[in-house]
Protein backbone atom coordinates (compact mmCIF):
# COMPACT_ATOMS: atom_id res chain seq x y z
CA UNK A 1 0.00 0.00 0.00
CA UNK A 2 1.49 3.78 -0.65
CA UNK A 3 1.92 6.12 1.85
CA UNK A 4 -0.95 8.34 0.07
CA UNK A 5 -3.47 5.65 -1.28
CA UNK A 6 -6.90 6.84 -3.25
CA UNK A 7 -9.73 7.45 -1.49
CA UNK A 8 -11.59 7.49 -4.54
CA UNK A 9 -15.08 8.89 -5.51
CA UNK A 10 -17.79 9.66 -3.04
CA UNK A 11 -19.63 6.89 -2.99
CA UNK A 12 -23.09 5.90 -5.14
CA UNK A 13 -25.21 4.88 -2.48
CA UNK A 14 -28.28 2.98 -2.94
CA UNK A 15 -32.22 3.53 -1.79
CA UNK A 16 -33.68 0.28 0.47
CA UNK A 17 -36.86 0.13 1.63
CA UNK A 18 -39.13 -1.78 4.04
CA UNK A 19 -41.03 -4.16 1.45
CA UNK A 20 -37.49 -4.65 0.17
CA UNK A 21 -36.35 -5.60 3.00
CA UNK A 22 -39.20 -7.95 3.97
CA UNK A 23 -38.42 -9.43 0.25
CA UNK A 24 -34.95 -10.04 1.33
CA UNK A 25 -35.96 -11.93 4.46
CA UNK A 26 -39.01 -13.57 3.79
CA UNK A 27 -36.44 -15.40 0.49
CA UNK A 28 -33.51 -16.10 3.00
CA UNK A 29 -34.37 -16.49 6.21
CA UNK A 30 -38.14 -17.84 5.99
CA UNK A 31 -38.36 -18.48 9.66
CA UNK A 32 -38.06 -14.64 10.24
CA UNK A 33 -40.41 -13.98 7.51
CA UNK A 34 -43.48 -12.82 9.77
CA UNK A 35 -41.41 -10.49 12.22
CA UNK A 36 -42.08 -7.01 11.46
CA UNK A 37 -39.32 -4.73 9.86
CA UNK A 38 -39.42 -0.98 10.44
CA UNK A 39 -36.73 1.61 9.61
CA UNK A 40 -34.60 2.80 12.41
CA UNK A 41 -34.99 6.13 12.34
CA UNK A 42 -30.95 7.40 12.96
CA UNK A 43 -29.34 4.51 10.96
CA UNK A 44 -26.26 6.10 9.82
CA UNK A 45 -24.79 6.79 6.42
CA UNK A 46 -22.77 3.70 5.59
CA UNK A 47 -25.75 1.58 5.83
CA UNK A 48 -29.34 1.68 6.07
CA UNK A 49 -30.87 -0.23 9.07
CA UNK A 50 -34.50 -1.92 10.04
CA UNK A 51 -35.49 -3.11 13.63
CA UNK A 52 -36.58 -6.80 12.11
CA UNK A 53 -38.96 -7.92 15.35
CA UNK A 54 -37.86 -6.76 18.93
CA UNK A 55 -34.30 -8.42 19.35
CA UNK A 56 -32.85 -7.99 16.11
CA UNK A 57 -31.42 -5.23 13.19
CA UNK A 58 -30.67 -5.48 9.45
CA UNK A 59 -27.77 -3.81 8.38
CA UNK A 60 -27.76 -3.41 5.01
CA UNK A 61 -24.50 -1.28 2.77
CA UNK A 62 -25.59 1.76 1.32
CA UNK A 63 -22.94 1.88 -1.52
CA UNK A 64 -20.66 -1.00 -2.84
CA UNK A 65 -17.67 0.44 -0.73
CA UNK A 66 -19.42 -0.25 2.23
CA UNK A 67 -19.93 -3.82 1.58
CA UNK A 68 -16.71 -4.18 1.62
CA UNK A 69 -17.08 -4.25 5.50
CA UNK A 70 -19.65 -7.20 5.20
CA UNK A 71 -17.26 -10.40 5.26
CA UNK A 72 -14.78 -8.85 7.70
CA UNK A 73 -17.56 -8.02 10.34
CA UNK A 74 -18.76 -11.35 10.13
CA UNK A 75 -15.29 -12.96 10.46
CA UNK A 76 -14.21 -11.10 13.53
CA UNK A 77 -16.80 -9.48 15.54
CA UNK A 78 -17.57 -13.17 17.34
CA UNK A 79 -13.76 -13.11 17.76
CA UNK A 80 -13.78 -9.63 19.46
CA UNK A 81 -16.39 -9.38 21.28
CA UNK A 82 -16.01 -12.06 24.18
CA UNK A 83 -13.06 -10.31 24.85
CA UNK A 84 -14.60 -7.05 25.65
CA UNK A 85 -15.70 -5.67 28.55
CA UNK A 86 -19.42 -3.69 26.99
CA UNK A 87 -21.12 -5.53 24.34
CA UNK A 88 -20.69 -5.02 21.01
CA UNK A 89 -22.76 -6.16 17.65
CA UNK A 90 -22.46 -10.09 17.22
CA UNK A 91 -23.87 -10.88 13.02
CA UNK A 92 -26.85 -13.75 13.58
CA UNK A 93 -26.71 -14.18 9.47
CA UNK A 94 -25.35 -13.16 6.48
CA UNK A 95 -27.82 -12.33 4.00
CA UNK A 96 -26.85 -12.14 0.10
CA UNK A 97 -28.06 -10.14 -2.83
CA UNK A 98 -31.41 -10.35 -3.72
CA UNK A 99 -34.75 -8.65 -4.26
CA UNK A 100 -32.72 -6.02 -6.22
CA UNK A 101 -30.56 -5.17 -3.49
CA UNK A 102 -27.12 -5.44 -5.15
CA UNK A 103 -24.63 -6.35 -2.30
CA UNK A 104 -24.40 -8.47 0.94
CA UNK A 105 -25.96 -7.71 4.03
CA UNK A 106 -26.29 -8.99 7.79
CA UNK A 107 -28.49 -9.33 10.33
CA UNK A 108 -27.52 -8.37 14.03
CA UNK A 109 -28.75 -8.52 17.81
CA UNK A 110 -30.28 -5.47 18.48
CA UNK A 111 -28.66 -3.71 21.32
CA UNK A 112 -30.73 -0.98 23.77
CA UNK A 113 -29.15 2.08 24.15
CA UNK A 114 -29.30 5.79 23.43
CA UNK A 115 -26.48 7.34 21.41
CA UNK A 116 -23.62 9.49 24.05
CA UNK A 117 -23.75 12.70 23.88
CA UNK A 118 -21.61 14.95 26.48
CA UNK A 119 -25.09 16.01 28.38
CA UNK A 120 -26.37 12.50 28.48
CA UNK A 121 -23.31 11.45 30.69
CA UNK A 122 -23.55 10.90 34.14
CA UNK A 123 -19.75 11.10 34.78
CA UNK A 124 -17.52 12.39 31.92
CA UNK A 125 -14.41 11.18 33.88
CA UNK A 126 -15.82 7.68 34.90
CA UNK A 127 -17.35 7.46 31.32
CA UNK A 128 -13.94 8.14 29.81
CA UNK A 129 -12.35 5.84 31.85
CA UNK A 130 -14.57 3.04 30.90
CA UNK A 131 -14.43 4.10 27.29
CA UNK A 132 -10.59 4.10 27.54
CA UNK A 133 -10.36 0.09 29.53
CA UNK A 134 -12.54 -0.70 26.49
CA UNK A 135 -10.11 0.71 23.92
CA UNK A 136 -7.10 -0.74 25.81
CA UNK A 137 -9.44 -4.35 25.98
CA UNK A 138 -9.59 -3.90 21.93
CA UNK A 139 -6.08 -3.43 21.60
CA UNK A 140 -4.79 -6.05 23.30
CA UNK A 141 -6.51 -8.57 20.99
CA UNK A 142 -4.50 -10.70 18.79
CA UNK A 143 -3.86 -8.57 16.03
CA UNK A 144 -2.40 -11.62 13.66
CA UNK A 145 -4.42 -12.28 10.84
CA UNK A 146 -6.85 -9.18 11.46
CA UNK A 147 -7.60 -6.72 8.71
CA UNK A 148 -5.40 -4.19 7.35
CA UNK A 149 -6.17 -0.52 6.17
CA UNK A 150 -7.68 -0.33 3.12
CA UNK A 151 -10.86 0.81 0.88
CA UNK A 152 -12.99 -1.50 3.39
CA UNK A 153 -12.11 1.19 6.09
CA UNK A 154 -11.17 4.06 4.17
CA UNK A 155 -7.73 3.65 5.40
CA UNK A 156 -8.44 4.31 9.16
CA UNK A 157 -5.40 2.88 10.62
CA UNK A 158 -2.71 3.98 8.15
CA UNK A 159 -1.16 7.28 7.74
CA UNK A 160 -2.83 10.63 8.07
CA UNK A 161 -1.45 11.54 4.72
CA UNK A 162 -3.98 9.63 3.57
CA UNK A 163 -6.52 12.43 4.31
CA UNK A 164 -3.55 15.46 3.38
CA UNK A 165 -5.52 16.61 0.30
CA UNK A 166 -8.84 17.03 2.24
CA UNK A 167 -7.36 18.71 4.89
CA UNK A 168 -5.66 21.21 2.71
CA UNK A 169 -8.76 22.33 1.24
CA UNK A 170 -10.54 22.75 4.42
CA UNK A 171 -8.13 24.70 5.69
CA UNK A 172 -9.96 28.36 5.62
CA UNK A 173 -12.51 30.10 6.46
CA UNK A 174 -12.63 31.85 9.71
CA UNK A 175 -10.43 30.05 11.53
CA UNK A 176 -6.37 30.43 12.91
CA UNK A 177 -5.51 28.58 9.82
CA UNK A 178 -1.91 28.82 11.33
CA UNK A 179 -2.90 27.21 14.28
CA UNK A 180 -4.39 24.02 12.56
CA UNK A 181 -1.56 23.81 9.68
CA UNK A 182 0.93 23.56 12.83
CA UNK A 183 -1.23 20.68 14.64
CA UNK A 184 -1.82 18.96 11.33
CA UNK A 185 1.99 19.08 10.73
CA UNK A 186 2.96 17.70 14.44
CA UNK A 187 0.51 15.12 13.98
CA UNK A 188 2.12 13.93 10.17
CA UNK A 189 5.48 14.28 12.00
CA UNK A 190 4.28 12.24 14.70
CA UNK A 191 5.96 8.59 14.04
CA UNK A 192 4.06 5.48 14.75
CA UNK A 193 6.11 2.45 15.67
CA UNK A 194 4.37 0.12 13.07
CA UNK A 195 3.38 -2.74 15.49
CA UNK A 196 -0.26 -3.91 14.33
CA UNK A 197 -3.12 -3.32 16.97
CA UNK A 198 -6.28 -3.56 16.81
CA UNK A 199 -9.09 0.07 16.24
CA UNK A 200 -12.60 0.03 16.15
CA UNK A 201 -11.99 3.14 13.34
CA UNK A 202 -15.02 5.52 14.19
CA UNK A 203 -15.49 5.77 17.82
CA UNK A 204 -18.05 9.21 18.07
CA UNK A 205 -20.77 9.46 20.09
CA UNK A 206 -23.72 7.88 17.56
CA UNK A 207 -21.32 4.42 17.94
CA UNK A 208 -21.49 4.71 21.64
CA UNK A 209 -24.57 3.95 23.67
CA UNK A 210 -25.36 5.12 27.06
CA UNK A 211 -28.19 3.73 29.27
CA UNK A 212 -29.12 6.35 32.16
CA UNK A 213 -25.51 7.84 31.07
CA UNK A 214 -23.86 4.84 31.38
CA UNK A 215 -21.38 3.03 28.40
CA UNK A 216 -24.09 -0.27 27.56
CA UNK A 217 -22.44 -0.98 24.31
CA UNK A 218 -20.00 -0.03 21.34
CA UNK A 219 -21.70 -0.19 17.75
CA UNK A 220 -20.74 0.22 14.19
CA UNK A 221 -17.39 -1.70 13.33
CA UNK A 222 -17.21 -1.33 9.74
CA UNK A 223 -14.28 1.27 9.88
CA UNK A 224 -12.40 -1.35 12.10
CA UNK A 225 -8.97 -3.14 11.61
CA UNK A 226 -5.61 -3.42 12.59
CA UNK A 227 -3.09 -0.96 12.49
CA UNK A 228 -2.15 2.73 13.48
CA UNK A 229 -4.90 2.87 16.75
CA UNK A 230 -4.23 6.21 17.21
CA UNK A 231 -7.38 7.15 14.97
CA UNK A 232 -9.30 5.66 18.21
CA UNK A 233 -8.12 8.50 20.42
CA UNK A 234 -10.48 11.71 18.38
CA UNK A 235 -12.88 11.01 20.82
CA UNK A 236 -10.65 12.69 23.67
CA UNK A 237 -11.57 15.90 21.94
CA UNK A 238 -15.26 15.23 19.61
CA UNK A 239 -16.85 14.12 23.30
CA UNK A 240 -14.96 14.44 26.77
CA UNK A 241 -14.75 16.91 28.83
CA UNK A 242 -11.03 18.75 29.66
CA UNK A 243 -10.75 16.62 33.12
CA UNK A 244 -12.16 13.63 31.11
CA UNK A 245 -9.41 13.47 28.22
CA UNK A 246 -6.74 13.62 30.78
CA UNK A 247 -8.55 10.42 33.03
CA UNK A 248 -8.53 9.00 29.50
CA UNK A 249 -5.07 9.41 27.87
CA UNK A 250 -3.86 8.80 31.44
CA UNK A 251 -5.60 4.97 31.77
CA UNK A 252 -4.69 4.51 28.00
CA UNK A 253 -0.75 4.99 28.39
CA UNK A 254 -0.77 7.31 25.21
CA UNK A 255 2.82 8.60 24.35
CA UNK A 256 3.33 12.42 22.79
CA UNK A 257 3.48 10.91 19.56
CA UNK A 258 0.01 9.06 19.28
CA UNK A 259 -1.55 11.46 20.97
CA UNK A 260 -0.69 13.98 18.52
CA UNK A 261 -2.16 11.47 15.68
CA UNK A 262 -5.23 11.17 17.70
CA UNK A 263 -5.21 14.99 17.86
CA UNK A 264 -4.46 14.90 13.86
CA UNK A 265 -7.30 12.19 13.33
CA UNK A 266 -10.16 14.47 15.22
CA UNK A 267 -8.66 17.75 13.21
CA UNK A 268 -9.27 16.00 9.70
CA UNK A 269 -12.96 15.45 10.91
CA UNK A 270 -13.43 18.26 11.98
CA UNK A 271 -12.36 20.48 9.44
CA UNK A 272 -14.41 18.53 6.67
CA UNK A 273 -17.28 18.42 8.59
CA UNK A 274 -17.14 21.84 9.51
CA UNK A 275 -18.02 22.91 5.59
CA UNK A 276 -21.39 20.82 6.46
CA UNK A 277 -24.59 22.60 7.78
CA UNK A 278 -26.50 22.98 11.06
CA UNK A 279 -25.71 21.27 13.85
CA UNK A 280 -23.00 18.97 12.40
CA UNK A 281 -20.92 22.37 11.20
CA UNK A 282 -21.67 23.77 14.91
CA UNK A 283 -20.76 20.70 16.07
CA UNK A 284 -17.26 20.70 14.14
CA UNK A 285 -16.45 24.36 15.10
CA UNK A 286 -16.84 23.12 18.96
CA UNK A 287 -14.37 20.41 18.24
CA UNK A 288 -11.70 22.63 16.33
CA UNK A 289 -11.83 24.92 19.64
CA UNK A 290 -11.39 21.90 21.93
CA UNK A 291 -8.68 20.94 19.74
CA UNK A 292 -7.50 24.36 19.87
CA UNK A 293 -7.46 25.43 23.27
CA UNK A 294 -5.85 21.80 23.83
CA UNK A 295 -2.73 21.73 21.83
CA UNK A 296 -2.22 25.56 23.33
CA UNK A 297 -2.05 24.26 26.71
CA UNK A 298 0.16 20.94 25.97
CA UNK A 299 2.40 20.08 28.96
Amino acid sequence: MSSTPDLGPVPRRVAVGVEQVRRLIGDQFPRWADLPVRPVAESGWDNVTFRLGETMVVRLPSAAEYALAVEKEQRWLPVLAPRLPLPIPVPLAKGDPGADYPFSWSIYQWLDGEPASADRLADPVRFALDLAAFLAALQGVDAAGGPRPGKHNWFRGATLRTYEAQVERAVDGDIDTGLAREIWKTALDSPWDGADTWFHGDVAPGNLLLDRGEPAAVIDFGTCGVGDPSCDLAIAWTLLTADGRQAFRERLSVDEATWARGRGWALWKALVTRARTGEEAVNARRVLDEIFAEYATRG
